[in-house]
């Protein structure tokens, strides 16, 4: 008997007006990268102790390798709003209010930190401009299976 056991992320980010009014909505799907791979492995017997609790968003553009182990250029991190895991599903959900993260964006990851820690994942896509008044709200899942 073979099992796999693979984590696969998948991610919507939707940027608001100070109006309530969808101004742009995506989705992606990102890479787990090795140092998750590992710190998730390492949490099977005990030997991982800090939680995923972040998400971080920036403005690098190098695409997402397997050997990533930061943003390239991140811009904020803040802690999660909501997490919540049922069955082999976790779901993650961090608004960055108005005046929080600013700018064209092009990258996000999760993080088990304020700030350095260990990165589960990354994903790179194209510029989504967040303004001044504009609120952010990135909608992640992470699945085992």
């Amino acid at each position: 008997m073979k099992e796999l056991l693979a984590l696969r992320g998948e991610l919507t980010i939707t940027v608001t007006g100070p109006d309530g009014q969808i101004k742009d909505h995506r989705e992606f799907n990102n890479l787990i990268v090795q140092v998750g791979k590992n710190f998730v492995a390492n949490a099977l017997i005990g030997a991982s102790a800090s939680p995923f609790t972040h998400m971080a968003i920036g403005t690098g553009t190098t695409p997402a390798a397997l050997g990533d182990t930061g943003l390239q250029t991140e811009t904020v991190r803040q802690a999660f709003n909501s997490g919540s895991a049922t069955a082999n599903v976790v779901s993650l959900s961090t608004t960055y209010v108005a005046g929080v993260g600013t700018g064209a964006l092009t990258e996000a990851g999760i993080f088990n930190a304020a700030s350095l820690g260990v990165m589960l994942s990354r994903v790179v896509f194209s510029v989504i401009n967040k303004g001044a008044a504009d609120s952010l709200t990135i909608n992640w899942t992470v699945t085992a299976g």
